[in-house]
Formats: C-alpha cells, structure tokens, sequence
C-alpha cells in the first residue's frame, strides 16, 4: 500500500468488505431494495468513490454502523461505475441527487435524506 492510500484509502479500504452491505449494481438490485422497504426502513449510500469528502463521510458512516446495536438494511451505490441507476433513483424517488447521499426508504417512499457531513446513522433510525 502506497503512502497516499494509508492516509487516504486505498482499494483495501473499499464497503464491499463491511458485511453490512446490500450492492445496487443493476436495476434488479434497485428494484429489490425498494421491495425490501415495504419490509424494513432501508437507506441507500450513493458514493462517489474519486471524491476525498465522499470516502471521508463513507468511512465516518460506516464506523458509526459498526459502533451501532441497530439493525438496518443498507444498500451501497458507486455512482461512478453505476450512473444510469443514480440518475433513476433521482428520478424514480424524486429526490434531487447529490454526492455523498443518504436516502432512508420505507413503502418505497423517501421518508429522509442526507447529503455530505449531514450523514449519520440517526438519519435512519429517527
């Protein structure tokens, strides 16, 4: 690992490796996501994995998860490697994209909605 990624990430850093992830890699993992809203409150994490705020709000995030007795079913969507779904969200949901976003979905309806440090884990379980 280079000196740049021990301060700033590397690849090793990535969500996939948190187990509490769901991906959105197609509109079927979209679709099934909002299924599961009309089950339990989910929350989407759309990440812009170039951006140094957005890495640095993921990783504050996903501390506050782990550090959490919370059980919430998160969704994670690289925006970069999956714009077309980003943009169907924004549309779909009718909640105006941003970078880093949380969007907390239940009866597949937008019930909040974070941007940047406005992100916590209170979003959701308020």
């Amino acid at each position: 690992m280079s000196f740049f990624d021990k301060i700033f990430g590397g690849k090793s850093e990535t969500p996939d490796q948190k187990s509490f992830w769901k991906k959105i890699e197609s509109e079927e993992d979209l679709k099934k996501a909002i299924e599961d809203s009309f089950q339990n409150k989910i929350a989407i994490f759309k990440h812009s994995t170039s951006c140094f705020i957005s890495k640095t709000v993921l990783k504050n995030f996903e501390r506050e998860v782990e550090h959490s007795d919370k059980s919430v079913s998160l969704y994670y969507l690289d925006l970069l490697a999956n714009r077309a779904i980003s943009s169907k969200i924004a549309v779909e949901l009718g909640v105006r994209h941003e970078s880093p976003q949380l969007i907390v979905i239940e009866n597949g309806k937008p019930v909040n909605n974070a941007s940047h440090q406005d992100i916590s884990l209170s979003q959701i379980v308020s």
